[in-house]
């Protein structure tokens, strides 16, 4: 036996669940993989103290006990990234589950060892031409029939030289070698460690607004792309849906949608959605752009915490071919529980509510692989993160939802008492922020739209009075305030009402163009302007209240998504009526 390999086995000397410590394994280092007894159980090194380890298993360990063998493998937590990833479902772990909405079953192979994706053959195009001098990210051919956006087969990290073969075209299986760069073979597929940002040569510092489609969010709280925004809210306010309506609609090439402890059945829905909706940006369907990990809550706990790494690292690799990304974490919350589980379990000193003291520092890892890059490539690229918070009780001071705050960019903020009004998508204005709007203004003036900040400004400050205003009516009475003011209420109502509510099953108003959404907006502040125009004229407030605004309401449902000067006409129809008024 080759003494070599003895000393990299050990032996299990204690399973605590997810938690498990070994002895005798020479020369572990930190983040190494370790293969646990008979059913080879993946876990993970987190600590070393002399010769003894302690791993967090990635896989259920029942039936695993101590005197077991503990095997080091050399290698990092890693997901295979090659072509076949789009359309498909994987666990945190990157095993492929089934297609199948309804049963979400990891297959136990792996996805690096899974026969069929293994012998899979794909069509192989070069670009390149041998002779050439390329760098790492240099484009070598293209898979044509990986999804709907162009598969590019890239020289890896850490590879340059001259290109001294590279293949014809024809089909390749994902392992085979498509290309020779000064000696080194590369496959159309590598493992690629999760953990460990890839590369770029730029973080821009620049805003370029990410279109949601969600009114809420694009004309009041808008996200840049390459950076991060956070959706705290509690049980029934809507956060799933209004993700799967980002998921669907937001303008980014590539979705990644993780699935992070959350139940099985939303994530069958968020598939079976998908599968079904037509992207009207390519004519093939929704999902042939989109990659789905789903760890729901009924599997392994610690696979969860990996499971939003397993997501950056999916997103980057699409970034890195030239393409803007979304990953939607739903939920951190989730990810953050199974994080405190293996710490209470492993004996660390408990920080507030029992989460582990480096929980925001785990936050800001995840949160800082936004960006909006120059890649080695050359190409403008960018990943954008959404996640999800599920602060038990709606308890907004926990410390995922507090922590979260010092991260993102964006916090999209949900409200019980709207969701429970059947205002949707539920995102509070009080308690929400945006902290690139005075640059995404900039954008937006630059690019034909010089009135989108003052126009932000405007319903901002309007929404402000206008639930100061409803205060002081529930105490007076509405008839006791001045006409103005009474117009003002009759504003924030008309704004919230016919700007900000969305109705995600309706499909004129499940997405919203920028012009559309500039259309509404631009209507309601109009036609409180023509309400104070008639104050003014001396009509009283009663009357103007008494007016037909139900029109005006519709508008966003009458009108196609992308139908502004349908929008335009119905607001001035709405606003000739008022000037009639006596």
């Amino acid at each position: 036996m080759d003494p070599v390999a003895t000393r990299r086995n050990g032996l299990v000397s204690r399973v605590s669940g997810p938690l498990v410590e070994i002895e005798g394994v020479a020369g572990l280092s930190m983040l190494e993989l370790i293969s646990l007894g008979p059913q080879r159980i993946t876990a993970e090194t987190v600590a070393i103290v002399g010769n003894k380890a302690t791993l967090q298993a990635y896989e259920y360990t029942g039936g695993l006990k101590a005197g077991d063998v503990a095997t080091a493998t050399d290698a990092e937590l890693s997901a295979l990234m090659g072509p076949g990833l789009l359309g498909q479902v994987f666990d945190g772990l990157m095993r492929p589950l089934s297609s199948a909405p309804m049963w979400l079953t990891p297959d136990r192979s792996g996805s690096t060892g899974d026969r069929t994706v293994l012998a899979r053959e794909w069509a192989f195009v070069p670009t390149a031409v041998a002779g050439a001098k390329v760098s790492p990210g240099e484009v070598l051919g293209t898979v044509p029939d990986s999804g709907s956006v162009e598969h590019r087969v890239l020289v890896p990290v850490g590879v340059s030289g001259e290109l001294s073969w590279i293949a014809p075209e024809g089909k390749v299986q994902v392992l085979d070698p498509i290309a020779v760069v000064a000696g080194h073979q590369v496959s159309l597929a590598h493992p690629t460690p999760i953990r460990r940002p890839r590369p770029f040569r730029i973080r821009h510092s620049d805003t370029v607004p990410l279109h949601t489609g969600q009114r809420v969010l694009d004309l009041m709280f808008p996200v840049a792309r390459g950076a991060a925004a956070a959706v705290p809210g509690g049980f029934g306010t809507g956060k799933t849906m209004m993700l799967q309506q980002i998921a669907k609609w937001s303008d980014a090439d590539v979705i990644v949608y993780v699935g992070c402890g959350e139940r099985g059945n939303e994530m069958a829905d968020v598939l079976d959605g998908l599968s079904q909706l037509e992207d009207a940006r390519t004519g093939g369907k929704l999902i042939d752009r989109t990659v789905i990990i789903a760890n729901t809550s009924n599997m392994p706990m610690m696979a969860r915490e990996a499971s939003i790494f397993t997501g950056i690292a999916v997103a980057e690799f699409y970034r890195d071919m030239g393409y803007d990304v979304v990953v939607i974490a739903d939920s951190t919350s989730r990810w953050a529980e199974a994080l405190r589980e293996f710490a209470n379990r492993n004996g660390d000193l408990p920080a507030e509510e029992g989460y582990p003291a480096n929980l925001a520092s785990e936050l800001a890892a995840f949160y800082e692989r936004a960006g909006r890059v120059t890649t080695l490539g050359g190409n403008t690229a960018s990943v954008t993160v959404i996640g999800a918070v599920s602060p038990a009780g709606g308890d907004m001071s926990e410390p995922v939802t507090t922590d979260s705050q010092r991260f993102v960019r964006s916090l999209w903020m949900l409200d019980r008492d709207l969701a429970y009004s059947r205002h949707y998508p539920a995102v509070s204005w009080t308690g929400s922020f945006a902290r690139d709007t005075d640059e995404l203004g900039s954008w937006h003036a630059a690019n034909g739209q010089p009135g989108w900040a003052s126009r932000r400004a405007r319903a901002v400050a309007l929404l402000a009075e206008a639930d100061r205003l409803a205060e002081l009516a529930e105490i007076i009475g509405q008839a006791s305030l001045p006409g103005h003011e009474q117009v003002l209420l009759l504003g924030g109502r008309l704004l919230r009402d016919g700007v900000l509510m969305q109705n995600a099953l309706n499909p004129n108003d499940g997405f919203c163009s920028a012009d559309k959404g500039a259309a509404l907006l631009d209507g309601v502040l109009d036609v409180v302007d023509a309400c104070q125009r008639l104050l003014d004229r001396g009509v009283a407030a009663a009357t103007i209240e008494s007016a037909d605004f139900s029109p005006l309401l519709r508008a966003r449902e009458d009108f196609g998504p992308s139908d502004g000067a349908g929008v335009r006409e119905r607001c001035g129809q709405a606003i000739a009526a008022l000037e009639a008024l006596q």
